[in-house]
């Protein structure tokens, strides 16, 4: 029952995006105003089946979804714990820029924001999206903090950038209401 749920919450997300309202209207640069966590988020936008801390998504998503090393579009780009981010973080990426560049839409990256189309770079030696930095809208320039990733999750029927903006509105009320 719990995985029909899962499936449903994103065509109620996309089919509610159109009636507007909720979150707030975007800040230029800002984001909208909504006082939700990332992974409730990330759950109600992609309909990923997952819970807890965002860092355990990881582990927790291990033969569930598949996991990767390169973004796509509607995927899950997770975040491991550190001193900044002791739950880490997710970020929906919702364009991928080149092989090194993506941008994601997010809550909480900024504190009580969702942020839509922000950039993040890969920086690990690699090209492994092991380590990257993030946008930082209050300064209007990319952070200059190292963050560890884990990689990307992609959800079962990951959306494409149009739809995943679209719904942010109505992914903010599911995550506000907790479903």
């Amino acid at each position: 029952m719990r995985r029909v749920v899962s499936r449903l919450v994103p065509l109620l997300c996309l089919a509610l995006a159109a009636c507007g309202g909720g979150g707030g209207a975007p800040s230029p640069g800002q984001g909208r105003s909504a006082a939700v966590e990332c992974a409730p988020f990330a759950r109600a936008l992609t309909g990923v089946d997952l819970t807890g801390a965002a860092a355990d998504w990881w582990a927790e998503a291990r033969g569930r979804y598949t996991r990767s090393q390169r973004p796509d579009t509607g995927s899950l780009l997770i975040l491991r714990r550190s001193a900044r981010l002791p739950s880490g973080h997710v970020a929906v990426v919702s364009q991928v820029v080149s092989r090194r560049q993506i941008m994601v839409t997010q809550a909480n990256w900024v504190h009580h924001r969702v942020t839509e189309d922000q950039p993040v770079i890969d920086i690990s030696t690699d090209g492994d999206w092991s380590a990257v930095r993030v946008w930082w809208p209050p300064s209007g320039q990319m952070g200059v903090t190292e963050y560890a990733a884990f990689g990307f999750i992609r959800p079962d029927h990951p959306a494409g950038h149009d739809r995943l903006i679209a719904a942010v509105p109505s992914a903010i009320r599911v995550a506000e209401q907790g479903w």
